[in-house]
């Protein structure tokens, strides 16, 4: 069976394994692993450092900016996750609400093209669903994708990213896997000269999967930071501070980030 997945790979694009990779379950690399400071708060112990193969990784550490404690993404033609799995169901999650410190990043970095597709801070959400419902292609890069790593990438990834030039609330799907979303929470440097300062972003989780993939979200089951600047050779830096997970009373669910 692993034989037929590996020709199947010769078959699929590869920018799509490595997508699915990325978003779901990429390799625990013991060379050009993301660089993690050893001071780790009690808060981040179910979060982990994930590589891809082949590619330079993003160094990501614990500081305080701005009077605020944060996970520092730095990124140097660079791109790889940090990762954490969860349990919520869809009835349970309503609310979503992190803040982010941007910092460097390229001026033509947009994830509208994927020649381009990078950016200074994602959040990554990952979600449960019927994979019977997925196309035969899909079917295949899932099998090939568990065959390689020993777990499925999620049904559904959905990004919510900053973006140098697109606007605001723009959906894009990924050219690289359509179980891939992305929407645009911020764009180009922080309005009003707040270059540099926090932004908290809040968002409706099941309105936003719905609005992305045209159903309604399964079962919330990993969440991860990503910053990246490979596909434009550049640089990128941002700060993540409190990610909160809410239900419809705003009261904090498993799996939020406070520090």
């Amino acid at each position: 069976m692993q034989q037929f997945l590996l020709s199947c790979a010769l078959r699929l694009p590869l920018g799509a394994v490595a997508a699915l990779l990325l978003t779901g379950c990429a390799l625990r690399v013991p060379t050009q692993q993301p660089v993690l400071a050893p001071e780790m708060p009690e808060a981040l112990a179910e979060w982990s450092a994930r590589s891809l193969p082949g590619k330079r990784a993003t160094d990501y550490s614990f500081l305080s900016k701005g009077g605020q404690d944060c996970v520092l993404a730095r990124a140097q033609q660079s791109v790889s996750l940090w990762r954490r799995k969860l349990n919520l169901q869809p009835a349970q999650l309503e609310q979503l609400q992190f803040d982010l410190w941007i910092g460097e990043h390229a001026a033509q970095a947009s994830v509208t093209a994927p020649e381009t597709d990078d950016a200074p801070a994602r959040l990554l959400l990952g979600f449960d669903g019927d994979e019977a419902s997925l196309s035969m292609r899909n079917r295949m890069q899932f099998e090939l994708v568990q065959a390689l790593t020993g777990e499925a990438p999620p049904y559904a990834t959905l990004m919510y990213v900053w973006d140098a030039k697109a606007p605001v609330d723009t959906v894009v799907v990924s050219t690289r896997s359509d179980r891939i979303r992305k929407i645009v929470v911020g764009t180009g440097a922080p309005k009003g000269g707040d270059a540099g300062r926090w932004q908290r972003v809040r968002r409706d989780v099941r309105a936003d999967f719905q609005r992305a993939f045209g159903e309604m979200p399964g079962t919330l089951s990993s969440m991860a930071l990503m910053t990246d600047a490979d596909n434009t050779r550049s640089r990128a830096e941002a700060c993540y501070g409190e990610i909160l997970l809410q239900d419809a009373r705003q009261q904090d669910l498993e799996g939020s980030l406070r520090f």
